[in-house]
């Protein structure tokens, strides 16, 4: 499922990631978008390095959660056109390529550990396909999210299919017909956000995120959003058999097994991502 192979991203701290961030927090994998120049703006050396991070928290079974967050001014622009258009080169990265090309609204699709989305300042373009893909997103009050493409005789028909996926096809279809700012109160209330957090509290509302994610067994996790990623290829009439072989897949699982013991013995359960 992921770009990178288990054995391909094992050994992550050996690479050097130029316009990415990466770093281990406990049980979490923060990745910092780090190309603040171009206002994160995401060109194919970078889309490599974010396919090989998220590879490795698909593969590792010590990492729980993604957390996914930018520098600079502008959380994300979108894709680098021009970037795309030409041939573009990294100095200084060592992720090797993936054998197929990295699609934005992939990266995370691929990856089944919950990714959180932590949105300081104004998002456009390709960046949806970040934000729509992810498990959790949560933005400043202040934030502004657009879809400036129809105001550059492009249309973002990659991000209307992420968006009808999370909130109805009419609001979709509006933000991408007109272009125009959306508040983040409007991106909450349409479904592109999963939480607002006052000014000030952004960090603080991430954290209490983590922390709840923190009490569930990730191979539950796993496998729900195996189940969940299932679902939206299938058809319905298929839904019922697939939910109940993937619930005795998840019943074999040795947190299942921890999980039952440690509500029979009344004690907090010891998880191992197994």
């Amino acid at each position: 499922m992921a770009y990178y192979t288990a054995s391909e991203v094992q050994y992550i701290d050996q690479y050097v990631f130029e316009f990415l961030q990466v770093e281990i927090a406990q049980n979490t994998l923060v990745v910092t978008l780090n190309r603040p120049e171009k206002r994160n703006a995401m060109h194919p050396p970078l889309l490599n390095e974010l396919a090989f991070a998220f590879a490795y928290a698909h593969h590792t079974t010590a990492i729980w959660n993604i957390l996914l967050q930018a520098n600079g001014p502008v959380f994300c622009a979108g894709a680098d056109l021009k970037a795309f258009r030409e041939d573009s080169t990294s100095n200084s990265s060592t992720i090797p390529a993936p054998t197929e090309k990295v699609l934005i609204g992939e990266v995370v699709r691929r990856c089944l550990k919950p990714c959180i989305c932590k949105v300081h300042a104004n998002a456009y373009a390709g960046a949806f396909l970040l934000l729509a893909n992810a498990s959790f997103v949560v933005a400043e009050k202040g934030v502004l999210f657009s879809l400036p493409e129809v105001k550059r005789g492009i249309f973002p028909f990659q991000v209307m299919a992420a968006l009808m996926e999370i909130m109805p096809g009419r609001k979709a279809m509006e933000w991408s017909l007109t272009g125009r700012s959306v508040t983040a109160t409007e991106a909450l209330e349409a479904g592109l956000l999963t939480h607002l957090a006052a000014e000030g509290q952004l960090d603080e509302v991430v954290q209490q995120v983590l922390e709840q994610l923190s009490f569930a067994s990730p191979s539950a996790i796993r496998m729900g959003m195996k189940a969940y990623r299932k679902l939206c290829i299938i058809n319905t009439s298929e839904n019922q058999a697939y939910l109940s072989d993937m619930l005795q897949q998840t019943l074999q699982t040795q947190d299942a097994k921890e999980g039952i013991m440690a509500f029979k013995e009344k004690r907090k359960p010891i998880w191992e991502g197994l």
